[in-house]
């Protein structure tokens, strides 16, 4: 078992002198070496992850499923939640094959356009779940603040209206990304200290000026991930205000109840995100394990749990969930 860990070490160090030793600047693939100082232990972090994404692919295509089969889901919370679910798998489709890949068969080369692809959709992406956040944060207004006009504020074209908004925003803002890496240089290493293409995780390796690009993806990340969030907790003041004047305390209860799933959600989601955002820009004295281990439970815990907690804590879901694995009659 040693001699094998040695070799691999070996191999490791000749991929790093080869990628040093390297004199074009825009290198054909990069190396993805996973955890740094955790690499003996690839194995053994491979399985909860494997287990958990694929409890995100279950969860996120039966959820999917069962609200697209049953016409009493078909309102706005549910259409966001089957939105947010798309975004989910994406993300983590576009990084856990590869993630697995490098941890079992030690295969770590990726190719630069590869690369870069994976950068975009990872990143759009996550802003497109941010977006999804906050459009469910205002179904939960408009149905807590003004219940009577929810139905004709909130109405399918306005939904899909919403949706395409959120994707086009996603898209347009960070497009960008893969462009503004692809024409720097990559003179000092082809090595990524990762398991995936991130964007900060290429700009640190790139042997040149980057404080224009930085400078960018830090106003994008606050345009949409920290411009979300503000008004999500402003969305959540209106609320609280509203509940707190209703006359008995049954329906503060109850009303409150409608965004427990809501709120949970955020966050299992900005918790490791704006971790790993802050870690890999102020964050220097962070032991490079913790920030990577973070940014993957950012990439797959949400998606997989985001189906659960809307499983258990609503009751239509819930019955079909039961229905769908259990065979059982319809769900009247």
């Amino acid at each position: 078992m040693k001699g094998k860990y040695t070799k691999r070490k070996l191999k490791h160090q000749a991929l790093v002198m080869s990628a040093y030793n390297k004199t074009d600047v825009h290198p054909s693939t990069f190396i993805l070496i996973g955890i740094p100082g955790l690499e003996a232990a690839h194995i053994w972090i491979s399985i909860p992850f494997c287990v958990v994404y694929l409890l995100a692919l279950l969860g996120n295509c039966s959820l999917l499923f069962i609200i697209k089969t049953d016409p009493s889901l078909h309102e706005p919370m549910y259409l966001f939640l089957c939105m947010l679910a798309v975004a989910d798998l994406v993300v983590c489709t576009t990084a856990v094959p590869k993630l697995l890949s490098l941890f079992w068969f030690h295969d770590g080369e990726i190719r630069f356009e590869a690369c870069l692809t994976q950068v975009f959709l990872i990143h759009s992406c996550s802003t497109m779940e941010s977006g999804f956040f906050l459009a469910m944060a205002f179904d939960r207004y408009v149905a807590i603040c003004n219940p009577l006009r929810h139905s004709a504020i909130l109405t399918h074209a306005v939904i899909g209206g919403m949706g395409l908004a959120i994707v086009l925003r996603g898209t347009a803002l960070l497009s960008p990304h893969p462009f503004l890496l692809r024409w720097l240089p990559y003179c000092r290493t082809n090595i990524i200290s990762h398991t995936y293409c991130e964007f900060m995780a290429l700009i640190k390796i790139a042997c040149a000026e980057t404080r224009i690009r930085r400078a960018y993806s830090l106003i994008v990340a606050f345009l949409t991930g920290g411009l979300d969030f503000i008004l999500i907790i402003c969305s959540y003041v209106l609320i609280l205000h509203t509940v707190f004047h209703l006359p008995s305390k049954d329906a503060r209860f109850k009303t409150l109840g409608t965004c427990g799933s809501h709120i949970c959600v955020i966050l299992v989601s900005y918790t490791p995100a704006f971790f790993s955002f802050l870690t890999h820009r102020f964050g220097h004295h962070v032991a490079p394990h913790v920030h990577i281990f973070v940014a993957n439970i950012y990439l797959l815990v949400p998606p997989m749990v985001n189906p659960i907690i809307y499983g258990v804590r609503t009751k239509k879901i819930r019955d079909r969930f039961l229905k769908f694995f259990t065979f059982s009659r319809p769900v009247k």
